[in-house]
């Protein structure tokens, strides 16, 4: 199938999400019968689509009332012989009832969530989904931790779609500014970490910084920067996805026009020499499954949405957000 074909049959399955009811029979469509999803923590590998409507959508329709979803960026290519379709955006409700001990809050609630799936014949046989649960933990007043990685807290609500508004390409882009793009951002991952901050010219003096809510989100690049820079510090021995050493890989890094993606699982490794995320210094090895998108406007980056399985990596450091909820078990039905 065609990259416009898979990005249509995406758009599709969000529709399906446009208003509140029962949604099995658009996942069962969307879904490959035998597909393999990956889930943030507590969720983490589900087999097929009803794992998936059992463990986590219908759990989530039950504690938001009237959940819908809409989703600001939906794109899609080709990396390492395989064809991807991505997106992100919100899951919005009324926060009713409790969700992973969570308690709700009986008010408008928002759950990010960013999505990549490997397209086979029409269906995703193979997805990654990110969701940013701390957003919602820190809306609720449920986030336990104190500490910020960067010189600021950073901005931790609802994040804004693109600036361009243009961010569902259900159209064919140029090829070669595909492959500009993708370069581009390659080029610019290759220069993370380093002593002279060579990731800059990659860069609008205006960018906007949508990170994960237990990170913030930050505008202009000396904002950024105050983030960045402390971040790296906070570890040594930098393993990223794009280094192409084998040690942390990108399942997928491409782009479609101006948009361009890439995910791991996990995508970061490194060992952690000072405090991070209110833990003190260790010698322990993290890994962190990292997603992004990118916006390009001429030859620089101007917006970058990014997610952390931060509850992953709480964990590989002994805080545990969900205890008892590694396999989250079966919620209640709803009828499509």
């Amino acid at each position: 199938m065609t990259h416009l074909a898979n990005k249509q049959i995406a758009k599709t399955y969000l529709d399906a999400f446009a208003h509140p009811g029962g949604h099995d029979a658009a996942v069962r469509g969307f879904f490959a019968r035998d597909a393999v999803i990956h889930h943030s923590h507590p969720f983490n590998d589900l087999a097929g689509p009803d794992a998936y409507i059992d463990r986590f959508l219908a759990p989530l329709q039950s504690a938001f009332q009237g959940l819908f979803r809409r989703d600001y960026i939906l794109t899609g290519g080709s990396y390492d012989n395989a064809d991807w379709v991505t997106c992100t955006g919100y899951y919005v409700g009324h926060f009713a009832q409790d969700w992973l001990g969570i308690k709700a809050t009986g008010t408008l609630s928002y759950l990010r969530v960013g999505e990549f799936h490997r397209m086979e014949n029409g269906q995703a046989v193979e997805s990654w989904i990110y969701l940013d649960i701390p957003e919602l933990m820190i809306a609720a007043g449920a986030w336990p931790i104190k500490d910020s990685p960067g010189r600021d807290r950073g901005y931790t609500g609802p994040h804004r779609g693109p600036a361009t508004q243009d961010g569902l390409q259900l159209h064919d882009n140029d090829p070669g500014r595909s492959a500009s793009s993708a370069e581009m951002v390659t080029q610019m991952l290759k220069n993370l970490a380093t002593e002279d901050e060579a990731w800059r010219p990659y860069w609008h003096e205006n960018m906007v910084w949508y990170g994960p809510a237990a990170f913030g989100s930050f505008v202009g690049i000396e904002n950024f920067a105050g983030f960045q820079v402390p971040f790296e510090n906070a570890f040594s021995d930098w393993s990223g996805g794009a280094a192409g050493n084998g040690v942390t890989s990108h399942l997928t890094r491409a782009a479609d026009g101006d948009y361009i993606w890439s995910a791991g699982w996990p995508s970061l490794m490194c060992v952690r020499k000072g405090p991070f995320l209110d833990q003190p210094p260790s010698t322990d090895t993290l890994l962190m499954r990292v997603c992004d998108w990118w916006r390009r406007e001429g030859d620089l980056l101007v917006e970058n949405w990014v997610f952390v399985d931060i509850p992953d990596v709480l964990l590989q450091m002994g805080v545990d957000l969900f205890p008892g909820l590694h396999n989250v078990p079966p919620g209640p039905r709803m009828t499509s």
